[in-house]
């Protein structure tokens, strides 16, 4: 049995986490898939949040699936320009300052124009600063370098920076000869790449889905709501595909697929999650099983906005989330296999 190229969707990958695309700030990247999905001719819509649902028809067209992956990503926003012209920043997403010390970063203005800078510490230096080890890494003393002679808040207003400007941070994508992928934005730019493969081998294999299938590209996830509307009355099961979260206790790692059985939000759904272990087993694909303490999807956030769905997530297996990630090949390659199997399998009915 021929499955995707996990190669072409690496390859996809690395273009998709190169295009900035923080909460708030995701017409580029929306726009891409969106192009990438017109070429393959596939159906889809922009809602009003900005996402994408693509839609591809079954043989069933009462009872619907839903697969969905969010391509935004943890980023920040200008709060305050400083008197020496430095930028403070304001956090989008669920990471800590010190997982950016020392980044490259990309500022965006409302007119699109873009600005690079650092992200320091104010007392980086340790030649000039005592507690430059020591010193909290928070909002008050963090702060964006910017690549352009500025001295003054008039110096950087002159360029058109101001308070609400966005910012997103350099991916820092790398593959290595042993198969890992390392960049910012895996979660959840992998998954994204992910599906869309599995589109294009639908199409190009000219398989018969047994339900109607819709794809949302979710754009608000990092925020907690991006995939919480547009669920189609006739939706029996939603599947985020997200990322397995990786640590002490856990028992996901970077080589295959995560079925997640609970996260903070509570247990998924029992029968749903047997029918993934069970299609893994059956087609003797790596899968793990686990629990994520401090998580929520866009699965989860479906069902407390009132849906009634049976809903999962799975994903592959992240190292450092929310900071310096890592997966591999054979991750990408066990999830991308589980889903294709998936969506060609029964419904819990």
């Amino acid at each position: 049995m021929a499955y995707a190229n996990t190669d072409e969707t690496v390859s996809l990958l690395k273009e998709l986490v190169s295009i900035p695309s923080p909460s708030g700030n995701t017409n580029e990247v929306i726009t891409y898939v969106e192009n990438y999905l017109k070429e393959l001719q596939v159906e889809t819509k922009r809602n009003r949040k900005g996402g994408l649902i693509a839609t591809l028809p079954g043989k069933d067209q009462k009872n619907h699936r839903m697969l969905t992956a969010h391509v935004d990503t943890l980023g920040a926003i200008v709060k305050e320009i400083k008197p020496s012209g430095r930028l403070k920043l304001d956090l989008i997403g669920g990471f800590k300052y010190n997982s950016i010390e020392g980044e490259y970063c990309e500022i965006e203005t409302s007119s699109g124009k873009k600005f690079t800078g650092t992200i320091l510490m104010h007392q980086t230096s340790v030649h000039v600063y005592k507690d430059a080890g020591k010193a909290e890494r928070n909002q008050d003393n963090m702060e964006v370098r910017l690549d352009e002679k500025v001295h003054s808040v008039d110096d950087v207003r002159a360029l058109g920076i101001a308070v609400g400007d966005f910012v997103s941070f350099d991916p820092r994508v790398q593959t290595t000869p042993s198969g890992y992928i390392k960049s910012r934005h895996l979660d959840d730019k992998a998954s994204v790449a992910i599906l869309l493969q599995l589109i294009k081998q639908v199409k190009a294999e000219n398989i018969e889905l047994p339900y109607t299938t819709h794809f949302l590209i979710s754009n608000n996830e990092e925020i907690g709501y991006g995939g919480n509307s547009n669920i189609t009355p006739e939706t029996v099961e939603y599947l985020a595909v997200d990322m397995g979260a990786m640590g002490d206790g856990q028992s996901t790692d970077e080589y295959t697929v995560s079925i997640c059985v609970k996260d903070a939000s509570g247990p998924y759904h029992y029968e749903l999650r047997k029918r993934l272990t069970q299609l893994a087993i059956d087609n003797e694909i790596g899968y793990k099983l686990d629990i994520y303490p401090y998580y929520g999807s866009d699965a989860s956030a479906a069902i407390r906005s009132g849906h009634d769905i049976i809903h999962g997530l799975i994903g592959s297996g992240i190292d450092s989330s929310h900071a310096f990630e890592r997966t591999h090949k054979d991750s990408i390659e066990n999830t991308a296999k589980l889903l294709y199997h998936y969506v060609q399998s029964e419904m819990i009915l």
